[in-house]
């Protein structure tokens, strides 16, 4: 089942999925589809109840998702958007909110080698932060459709998001920060957080720039 749902002026599709589930769960898709997972005895006039219900989340999801995909479209590094410039040129280099280069793959491939260099100098300085005993891990980067980060205790290592290049240095050291905490505390403890907080005492204003 499909239909138009109108927030704000505009109009969205949502999508029903029917199952045998006992509640109804709502997701925004990269398409700005409103996605809906419900039982099969729900009704339309149901659903749209529970989505009138629900338009100031509705809207908060559907904004982080646009906003996402605009700093997808667009090129930032490190916290800043650069307009990209393609000039012939050797190399890649930024200045004044431009970034000069001669192909967009080069782009790409140096994108790709600053990931690997900015993650493992910062993985370096917050590890040697750490007062706790823990195992120096390795370093994964992939691209990552819901984490900043994943910490894998069994073969000791920790995999950042590769999104996390286009963030300053203050939200990145949170997400190491963070995967280096799990070390301490394999869970979302208040002692997990208390880790945290002891290693990045402002630590909720990365988390309020990574939520979006």
């Amino acid at each position: 089942m499909t239909f138009d749902y109108k927030i704000d002026g505009e109009v969205y599709t949502v999508l029903v999925v029917k199952k045998r589930n006992k509640n109804t769960y709502i997701k925004i898709r990269d398409d700005l589809t409103i996605y809906v997972t419900t039982n099969y005895l729900a009704t339309k006039h149901y659903i749209k109840n529970i989505l009138n219900n629900e338009k100031d989340f509705l809207k908060k999801s559907l904004n982080k998702v646009k906003r996402q995909a605009k700093m997808d479209e667009e090129f930032y590094y490190l916290g800043q958007k650069y307009d990209i410039m393609l000039i012939p040129s050797d190399s890649v280099k930024l200045s004044d909110g431009k970034v000069y280069v001669s192909d967009l793959k080069i782009l790409d491939k140096w994108l790709k080698m600053e990931m690997m260099r900015v993650f493992s100098e910062r993985l370096d300085y917050n590890y040697s932060l750490f007062e706790e005993k823990i195992p120096f891990p390795k370093l994964k980067i992939r691209k990552m459709k819901t984490r900043w980060g994943v910490c894998n205790k069994r073969d000791n290592s920790i995999t950042l998001n590769s999104k996390l290049i286009k963030y300053s240095l203050k939200e990145i050291d949170y997400v190491i920060i963070h995967e280096l905490s799990h070390f301490v505390h394999f869970d979302h403890s208040r002692k997990f957080w208390e880790t945290i907080r002891k290693y990045m005492p402002l630590y909720k204003d990365a988390v309020k720039v990574l939520k979006g």
